[in-house]
C-alpha cells in the first residue's frame, strides 16, 4: 500500500492529539463522516487510516471519505480530516473559487455543462403544478460558478453598508449574519450584483432558471433525488416543519444560518428551503422543445423564483418547484444566489 510509512506516522499523531480534543459535534453535512454515523470525530479518521492500510471499506461509507473533493480518497483526506478536527475548516476542492469582500469570503462552485430534464421529471411524482410541464431537455454547453450558500446578510452588508433583513436582532431573532439576506426584490440584487462587481472586477450575476435547476439537481453528478440533495427534504432544507419554533419573534422562527443542513451532489446548501431565491429569468411557460442555454424571454411581468422557503411546506421546494414575482417584490422569504 503507498504512503503505508506516512500513514503510520499520522495514526501516530492522531494517538497523541486524542488527549487534546474531544468528537466534535454532530455534523449535519456528510463531508468526512466516513462511518456514517452522523458525526464527524476521531473516528472518522480511525476508520479512514484503516482502509488506506487494509483497502476494507464495507462497513464504511465512502462516498464522505473524499475529504479534498479531489476525486480520489488518499492520504490527503486523512490530513484534511485532522485538519477539520483541529480547526473546523475544510480545504478548497478544485472546482472552488474563493473571494472575501470587506472582511467577508464566501464561496462560488463550478458546475460544468450537461444536458438534464427539466421539469416534471418522474421523481417528483404528482406534486408538479401545470407550469413545471411539460418535461424537456435542457443542454447547456457553458460551466459555470453557483454561489456554495445563499447571499448572506454579511455579505451584503459588506457591499451595501446596510442590512435589509426582516430577521435581525432589533425584531427578536438574534444576531446572525450568516442568516440569508431577505426583504430583497430583484432589482434590489441587481444593484448588489452592479456594486459587488465593481469591488471585485468580476462578473457575478443571477442564475438563469436553466442553470439554476441543473445546480439544485447536482449537475452532472445527480442522483436524480426529488429536493436539492435528498428524497428526505428534512436532511437539506429548513421549511415549515422542520423550524425549532413556529412561533413568531422566536429564534427559531424564520430563516436560518445558511449550510446547517446537508449539501446536494455538488457541494450546495440550501437550494431547498432556508429563502426562495431569485432567477435571472422572465417567467414563461415551457416548451417540449429541447433548448440549448435558455435564458427566458426578453420581457415579462414576473421574474422566475426557485427553491423553496422557510415558511412552505415540502411541495415548494422541490427541484423543480417554480413561481413569480414583480422585480419590486420584498418578502422575508425571498433572497439570492450569485451565478458567475
Amino acid at each position: 500500500m503507498k504512503h503505508r510509512s506516512v500513514i503510520f506516522r499520522l495514526f501516530a499523531l492522531l494517538l497523541a492529539m486524542t488527549c487534546s480534543f474531544n468528537a466534535v459535534a454532530a455534523s449535519t453535512t456528510v463531508r468526512g463522516d466516513v462511518t456514517g454515523n452522523n458525526q464527524v470525530d476521531i473516528s472518522d479518521v480511525t476508520a479512514l487510516i484503516g482502509y488506506l492500510l487494509n483497502g476494507d471499506g464495507s462497513s464504511l461509507n465512502l462516498a464522505n471519505a473524499d475529504c479534498t473533493l479531489n476525486g480520489e480518497i488518499d492520504i490527503s483526506d486523512v490530513t484534511a480530516l485532522i485538519g477539520y478536527l483541529l480547526n473546523g475548516t475544510w480545504p478548497d476542492g478544485p472546482g472552488v473559487q474563493t473571494f472575501t469582500v470587506n472582511g467577508v469570503t464566501f464561496k462560488m462552485i463550478k458546475v460544468e455543462g450537461g444536458t438534464f430534464t427539466m421539469g416534471a421529471t418522474p421523481e417528483q411524482g404528482s406534486d408538479p403544478r401545470d407550469d413545471e410541464k411539460p418535461a424537456h431537455q435542457v443542454t447547456l454547453t457553458e460551466d459555470f460558478y453557483i454561489g456554495e450558500t445563499e447571499v448572506t446578510q454579511a455579505l451584503w452588508l459588506a457591499v451595501m453598508g446596510s442590512n435589509p433583513s426582516y430577521f435581525v436582532g432589533e425584531n427578536g431573532y438574534g444576531d446572525d449574519l450568516m442568516r440569508p439576506v431577505d426583504l430583497v426584490s430583484w432589482n434590489h440584487c441587481q444593484v448588489f450584483i452592479t456594486k459587488l462587481n465593481e469591488m471585485t472586477g468580476k462578473t457575478f450575476r443571477l442564475p438563469t432558471e436553466a442553470e439554476w435547476e441543473f445546480a439544485a439537481r447536482g449537475g452532472n453528478k445527480s442522483l436524480g433525488y426529488k429536493y436539492a440533495g435528498s428524497n428526505n427534504l428534512a436532511e437539506v432544507a429548513w421549511y415549515w416543519y422542520s423550524l425549532p419554533t413556529q412561533t413568531p419573534n422566536t429564534v427559531g422562527y424564520g430563516t436560518h444560518t445558511v449550510a446547517t443542513k446537508a449539501p446536494n451532489e455538488l457541494g450546495l446548501y440550501d437550494m431547498s428551503g432556508n429563502v426562495t431565491e431569485w432567477c435571472q429569468d422572465w417567467y414563461s411557460l415551457y416548451s417540449s422543445e429541447p433548448q440549448t442555454n435558455p435564458t427566458g424571454p426578453a420581457t415579462g411581468t414576473y421574474l422566475v423564483v426557485h427553491g423553496g422557503a422557510w415558511g412552505n411546506q415540502a411541495t415548494n421546494c422541490r427541484v423543480s418547484y417554480r413561481g413569480g414575482n414583480y422585480p419590486d417584490t420584498k418578502y422575508s422569504s425571498l433572497g439570492l444566489r450569485l451565478a458567475m
